[in-house]
């Protein structure tokens, strides 16, 4: 099979890279080097076409013969200010779309496009007395004074975490967000209106070794690392009980391989997750503990509109994709604790 893959320089995209080749399938690897990525004097890979996806001019010959298109290049990162936005609508949302569009005139007709957790906002929540609930955003009171836990809007219980599947509404809480959730509606629409392919996977907390280090891309993991190789302590904010799912990039890399294999119809999206919660203090504990340093410290601090809880169900692309993670996220961080990392 042959392969494009973008952003085939990244954090995933290159493990990506290296498990396709590895099943014998031919890669176009293309990446335009974002400086946010991979710093300002990173060189392109040997073999690697330098390519911005909102270039149409770019895409000449690259996409002739393409069986799939692995869409992996985005911006990332919280985008917490406004000002990223037009940022962040040019580089994931019109990227998407001008690739596409490419796509269609070049007769490629299946996408694997690389979206997130980060789609469904809050995760699935239950209250004892009135069943499933969707919470409203935390107030500013409440987590002043260290009241994480998402309430009941009846009865003002205490919420229980559920897992998510990919039917919950898509809500997103931050511009990064919005801009996945935009490529996904791209790319149903253009399923639907070409009758091509498009699988959307929901990565949720990805971590491994040569992670970047310190940039938008690094993740909760990288920066608890930096932090212990700096002789601090990873400060971890509210009360540490904040439960995810972190699935290390060797899984994300063959969840990629299942939805290019699984050959899908229509608009498919699949949460990829190790389907073994984890709470940020655990995860930091883990890390702390395999080094051998002292523990975390729990800061009690919080960052007006994250989200308390998103946890993912994996039986979604256990059944349509085949997909499976093999690797306890327990024992992935342990190992995470002394692997390399990028920057």
């Amino acid at each position: 099979m042959k392969v494009l893959l973008t952003g085939s320089a990244g954090f995933i995209g290159s493990e990506t890279a290296r498990q396709l080749t590895a099943d014998g399938d031919k890669v176009v690897a293309v990446d335009v080097l974002l400086a946010q990525a991979h710093g300002r004097d990173a060189a392109l890979p040997a073999g690697t076409h330098r390519v911005d996806v909102r270039d149409v001019a770019d895409w000449a010959g690259l996409l002739d013969g393409i069986d799939v298109v692995c869409h992996q290049s985005a911006l990332v990162g919280a985008g917490v200010k406004v000002a990223d936005l037009p940022s962040y609508a040019s580089h994931n949302d019109y990227a998407t779309a001008a690739l596409l569009a490419a796509m269609t005139d070049h007769g490629v007709e299946r996408m694997v496009l690389a979206s997130s957790m980060v789609v469904y906002g809050e995760g699935r929540y239950s209250c004892a007395e009135h069943g499933l609930r969707q919470p409203a955003p935390r107030a500013i009171e409440a987590l002043d004074g260290g009241q994480f836990d998402n309430t009941c809007p009846d009865c003002g219980r205490p919420l229980d975490w559920q897992l998510v599947d990919e039917d919950a509404p898509l809500r997103p809480r931050s511009l990064y967000a919005a801009s996945k959730v935009a490529q996904e509606h791209y790319g149903l629409a253009w399923a639907e209106a070409t009758g091509g392919s498009v699988v959307a996977l929901r990565y949720h907390n990805v971590y491994g070794p040569n992670m970047p280090r310190d940039t938008p891309y690094s993740g909760v993991a990288a920066i608890f690392r930096s932090a212990i190789e700096a002789g601090d302590v990873p400060r971890v904010f509210e009360d540490g009980g904040q439960m995810r799912d972190f699935v290390h990039v060797d899984d994300i890399a063959a969840a990629n391989v299942a939805a290019i294999q699984a050959n899908r119809e229509g608009f498919t999206p699949a949460n990829v997750c190790s389907g073994k919660p984890i709470s940020i203090l655990e995860v930091a504990n883990e890390l702390c503990e395999a080094r051998g340093d002292v523990p975390p410290l729990v800061t009690g601090q919080y960052r007006s509109g994250d989200v308390r809880h998103i946890v993912a169900s994996p039986a979604g692309a256990a059944e349509l994709l085949g997909f499976h993670a093999v690797i306890d996220p327990r024992d992935g961080l342990r190992e995470f604790a002394y692997a390399p990392l990028r920057g």
